[in-house]
């Protein structure tokens, strides 16, 4: 089965698995994937994460979702940049998430991060999600 947008569905498997209270979930792998894990790993969302081979099968990530006095940490994440509407954003005007307490994730020409470090590395790019 293919998938049109891999990093709406990575997304709507975190949010599904922490509405039901799981400790982790398992998405197909690829580059993308594991970029924006990254940012979520290092900003202190999830856990982490493994790549995790199977016989005969594609690979999967296993994230391990993180939860606070029984709350999951993400409360929210909307997907923004979508296949049929992209948005791109210079770094004078990369959007602040809920005054700072959320963070939005850039697809730059130096890699995928936080918009904090876009702005920090003064580049601009696609932003692909917000999450608070």
């Amino acid at each position: 089965m293919t998938i049109s947008d891999p990093i709406a569905d990575l997304l709507t498997r975190i949010r599904n698995a922490q509405m039901r209270g799981k400790s982790k979930v398992s998405t197909p792998a690829s580059k993308l994937r594991g970029w924006v894990l990254d940012v979520l790993e290092n900003e202190g969302y999830i856990r982490g994460y493994a790549r995790v081979e199977f016989e005969g099968a594609k690979p999967e990530f296993e994230v391990e979702l993180k939860y606070y006095n029984g709350e999951p940490v993400i409360s929210d994440v909307k997907r923004i940049s979508k296949p049929g509407r992209r948005v791109y954003s210079n770094v004078s005007d990369l959007p602040r998430v809920r005054n700072g307490l959320g963070i939005s994730i850039i697809s730059t020409p130096k890699g995928v991060m936080s918009d904090a470090q876009a702005r920090k590395n003064n580049v601009g790019g696609e932003v692909l999600c917000q999450v608070y």
